[in-house]
């Protein structure tokens, strides 16, 4: 049977093309939901844009049925329609105080699924607290979920450990390291193209990653790169990727302490000389998600808190060198001369990203319509590198499986143009590794 689905305000804000998600179902816009986009469509956010570009959307779709039974959405059997306030509910009067836009939409939802019996009615939103009232008064709700990650446990880690390899593969790597076939792993081994490859035999061991494009397995050897030298395997595989001027994507996720943003600030800075610019970006979730607007003080003083982990990165790779030396003062003078751009993600919209070594750093806070955005605007000789951690969301609208950084992970594996590392090990400190495994 047909079910109804109620659109939040969110949901549309996170996707500007949800309504073609719903199949042949109806479609139910409340029109408080049509005024709070109003209030979204200036700006040059992404959610700015995609308020928008539905609003474009659904006027293109106007017809007299709008109001009256629903418009036919494009390739379906589906309807879209708008729909007036209706009068409170008692029960919404009896549990509800306050009567915000939320409780507006949440009762027209209310009404409408008592209109149905209970039956076929979904309220849509990715407002885990809303979702919940709505429960609470006997709705049925869904997140939004149309690109999420299915199984978390089974995520790609872009390493894999091979045991028991032949005693001559480890001879071969190191003299022949370009010719080293994979069938000479001694068995069938399903590597994805660039994984990285942990081979042992007793105590012998190497690092290697899978070259898709010669079919062979190469040598990963620790690199030193402005000062800061690789402390574990997976930290050796990331600046190996970092580094490698045919990858032009890679993702680097792990646990807070594991030198994410670190690494990719050093990669950034070897490789200086191939790039005309080093962007380092991240997306800004204010304190309940507050626009910066709300907040004291001019643009600069509202965005250092939020760059601040950005410079403090910069201050490890100074504090390498001694006081004076010239590769110290050389990045003081790359971010004078803007070579180097700390910003927030959103101030890069507009800008060219041609010949960049661009970082975004806590990726995990951008939706995977924001990361495509973001990928698709890479010009040539651009390299992009994505850091963050899947389970440390401050997105009021995300999740683990929903996040952008997620979502690049799952769908990017195995392209030959990307490369992926997940860090496990905290290096941080001793106490700061200790606290993550048992607080």
């Amino acid at each position: 049977m047909k079910k109804v689905f109620i659109l939040d305000t969110n949901v549309i804000l996170h996707d500007s093309s949800c309504i073609y998600q719903f199949k042949d179902n109806d479609i139910y816009i409340p029109i408080t939901v049509i005024e709070e986009l109003d209030k979204f469509k200036k700006g040059n956010n992404v959610i700015n844009a995609n308020a928008r570009d539905f609003l474009r959307t659904l006027d293109a779709l106007s017809s007299d049925k709008m109001l009256n039974g629903g418009a036919p959405i494009e390739n379906g059997e589906g309807t879209i329609s708008i729909r007036l306030d209706v009068e409170l509910d008692q029960k919404i009067k009896e549990n509800f105080n306050e009567i915000t836009p939320d409780i507006k939409i949440m009762n027209l939802a209310y009404v409408v699924a008592k209109q149905h019996d209970f039956k076929n009615v979904v309220f849509v939103s990715k407002d885990v607290n809303l979702r919940l009232r709505a429960r609470s008064i006997g709705l049925k709700t869904e997140n939004y979920n149309s690109k999420y990650v299915e199984n978390l446990s089974d995520m790609y880690k872009g390493l894999k450990t091979i045991e028991n390899v032949g005693p001559d593969v480890f001879d071969d790597l190191y003299t022949k390291p370009y010719e080293l076939d994979r069938e000479k792993l001694g068995e069938d081994q399903d590597l994805y193209i660039n994984e990285n490859v942990i081979l042992k035999n007793g105590s012998k061991s190497a690092l290697a990653w899978f070259d898709g494009g010669s079919e062979s397995i190469r040598l990963v050897q620790p690199q030193v790169c402005f000062g800061i030298k690789p402390r574990n395997a997976e930290q050796t595989f990331a600046l190996n990727a970092m580094l490698n001027p045919d990858i032009p994507l890679v993702t680097i996720s792990g646990k807070a302490g594991t030198g994410k943003t670190l690494l990719a600030l050093a990669a950034a800075l070897a490789r200086k000389r191939y790039y005309r610019q080093i962007f380092v970006a991240r997306p800004v979730v204010p304190l309940s998600n507050k626009d910066l607007g709300y907040l004291p003080g001019d643009v600069a003083s509202k965005l250092d808190p939020y760059m601040q982990p950005l410079y403090d990165n910069l201050a490890v790779l100074q504090n390498h060198f001694s006081e004076g030396n010239s590769e110290s003062k050389r990045i003081q003078e790359l971010i004078e001369e803007e070579k180097i751009v700390i910003t927030p993600i959103s101030y890069i919209r507009g800008r060219s990203i041609v010949r960049v070594f661009f970082i975004v750093d806590e990726a995990q806070n951008l939706t995977p319509h924001e990361v495509k955005t973001i990928i698709t605007r890479a010009g040539e000789g651009t390299k992009i590198v994505f850091t963050g951690d899947i389970f440390q969301i401050d997105h009021p609208y995300l999740d683990s499986q929903t996040n952008g950084l997620a979502f690049i992970i799952e769908k990017m594996k195995g392209q030959r143009l990307y490369a992926h590392i997940n860090l496990e090990k905290g290096e941080r400190s001793e106490l700061a590794e200790l606290a993550s495994k048992i607080l």
